[in-house]
């Protein structure tokens, strides 16, 4: 998207500096990374951010709006409903596919977004040692609305570990160290100072949670839990009945962000959602007809996560469904070709990263990631055996 910046940048690539750069990003946590790294970041002028940030400004606008819980009531399943739920969540991340805006330029377009904390802690990382190898002008940051390093992880320290010692919160994950995502954990933990902690491994006592420090082995009382357990894995992980406490019972935490959250900020969202940069989309229920022009839309189950069950060619008889109400009917996204590679272009999509500090009026964009792709959908089963695919980082033009 920043011509000049592109042409520099694939000017001067090597596949030598790509592989030091790998090798000095996996030597602080050594076999930590199994995901994909792409070749190059997103250089994103300031014209295009502004468009990203007015989609993000609208729907934070909606989740505002008084009446969002009530509209969102339905999007929690019965049985993963968590008591003490919060005014806000604490993180919001919007997808956006990279689209051609139809008059030579380009447009985001809202994928899917999320009440549920990211890649917050790698995303300060990994571009500051990409910075270390490539060539990245002063005046682009991964950075957003004005933050930097320091600004930026007093922020997310704020957010994550607030009044408590850091010793008082917990990252509470599945299996935290076989995570594809456990090199976040790690640099969350290097940033922060709290400590990764396995659900099987909490201490129950009345409504008070415990662990054992791994650095004392002091049982320690968990007042923060800073939450990456998705339930929909943790039933599908094959747990004994009564192999773990229960974290959906009324419990003497506070939630970072509460599990809550991850179903109300969602795809249950979207059909609520009339904006330019955001795709048409209905719940399948409502529709009163299918659209003449079915092979431009995808079909999503609204409870199913990672991709799964996902209709991208329906059909009028895919659309007979049962519980219509749980499914949504989407407008295709056609991501761009954008940025040109050794062979075919690689198409781009932009995370745009929130924070929302306890007592603040409204959340910030903080940070970002990027994905790219030649597939017909972002993620690794459709970029198998592909270079210049894979996570990424968009430097944004300050």
């Amino acid at each position: 998207m920043v011509p000049a910046l592109r042409e520099a940048f694939n000017s001067a690539f090597t596949r030598e500096r790509y592989d030091l750069f790998l090798a000095d990003l996996n030597s602080r946590y050594p076999g930590a990374i199994e995901f994909r790294l792409a070749e190059t970041p997103v250089f994103i002028p300031s014209s295009f951010s502004n468009q990203l940030l007015d989609a993000c400004e609208y729907i934070v606008d909606l989740i505002l709006d008084p009446a969002f819980k009530e509209l969102t009531e339905r999007a929690i399943p019965a049985n993963d409903r968590v008591p003490n739920e919060n005014a806000h969540p604490h993180f919001l991340v919007f997808d956006f596919g990279v689209c051609d805006d139809g008059h030579g330029g380009w447009q985001p377009q809202l994928i899917e977004m999320q009440g549920f904390p990211s890649l917050y802690g790698f995303q300060v990382y990994y571009p500051e040692t990409l910075r270390r190898h490539f060539s990245i002008p002063d005046d682009y940051s991964q950075f957003l609305d004005g933050y930097d390093h320091r600004s930026y992880l007093d922020l997310l320290r704020d957010v994550i570990v607030g009044d408590c010692a850091p010793e008082q919160v917990v990252l509470l994950e599945l299996r935290p160290h076989r995570q594809k995502t456990r090199i976040d954990f790690y640099c969350t933990q290097d940033y922060l100072g709290i400590t990764p902690v396995c659900l099987t491994e909490i201490i129950q006592e009345g409504r008070q949670l415990f662990y054992l420090h791994p650095a004392t082995g002091k049982k320690t009382a968990i007042r923060r839990i800073y939450n990456r357990v998705i339930f929909d894995e943790l039933k599908s992980a094959g747990l004994p009945a009564g192999g773990y406490v229960d974290i959906r019972q009324d419990l003497d935490v506070e939630w970072v962000t509460h599990p809550n959250w991850f179903y109300r900020v969602s795809k249950f969202t979207l059909p609520f959602l009339r904006h330019p940069f955001v795709p048409p989309t209905w719940f399948l229920d409502q529709l009163k007809q299918p659209p003449a022009d079915l092979e431009n839309y995808v079909l999503k189950p609204l409870f199913s996560f990672a991709g799964q069950g996902v209709i991208i060619d329906p059909t009028p008889a895919d659309l007979e469904v049962k519980n219509p109400e749980n499914w949504i009917l989407q407008r295709k996204v056609t991501y761009a070709g954008l940025i040109p590679t050794p062979d075919v272009p690689a198409k781009v999509e932009i995370r745009i990263m929130y924070l929302w500090k306890d007592g603040a009026p409204r959340p910030v964009p903080a940070i970002n990631l990027a994905r790219l792709s030649k597939g017909k959908m972002i993620g690794v089963d459709f970029n198998k055996d592909r270079e210049w695919v894979g996570g990424s980082v968009g430097f944004f033009e300050r």
